[in-house]
């Protein structure tokens, strides 16, 4: 399996160990790393042993991936995008088991959409909320779910040239799961 920093360069792209991250701009002093170890390390305000708390950590998952497209494969701003689109837009209540269905979905999707690419808004243009913000501001539970849903809302939103594009996967999974 591919860490981040493989996949970067294999995406060509060099990763900056100081400073503010390259992609979201989160105000960092050792760049990507840094952005990726408070993401990773997750937000302890939120109890996410509460099933009713598991859909904020999809929601950290799609947005910091969203935001740092270079560091992952291509197919994964189909997936992120399309469960954002599948939550925000569908209201879909979303689950564990949902997420391997998805995937096995869009597995199928990419025989007929091999050539199609989901191109990132501009560096530092893919949402003015940051990791580095939800640590910041979250002073309790409430805060904390409250940042991370402007923070998934405002990074979808970034990416809304695509949203046609996810809608197909969307309507096409509902039909499939529902």
């Amino acid at each position: 399996m591919q860490d981040y920093i493989d996949l970067a360069e294999k995406n060509g792209v060099k990763l900056v160990d100081f400073g503010n991250c390259q992609f979201c701009g989160a105000k960092t002093k050792r760049g990507i790393h840094e952005c990726l170890e408070i993401f990773n390390l997750g937000f302890q305000e939120i109890d996410f042993s509460k099933r009713s708390n598991h859909i904020y950590r999809f929601l950290i998952v799609d947005a910091h991936t969203l935001q740092h497209p270079e560091i992952h494969g291509r197919w994964n701003n189909h997936f992120h995008l399309s469960r954002l689109h599948l939550i925000f837009k569908y209201h879909v209540k979303w689950t564990y088991e949902h997420s391997p269905k998805l995937s096995n979905y869009l597995n199928k999707y990419k025989i007929d959409h091999q050539n199609e690419r989901l191109i990132p808004p501009p560096v530092l243009e893919r949402g003015k909320i940051r990791s580095t913000d939800v640590r910041e501001k979250s002073t309790d539970e409430q805060a904390c779910i409250h940042m991370i849903n402007e923070w998934a809302r405002e990074v979808y939103h970034t990416w809304e040239k695509y949203h046609p594009v996810v809608d197909k996967i969307a309507i096409k999974f509902l039909k499939i799961e529902y």
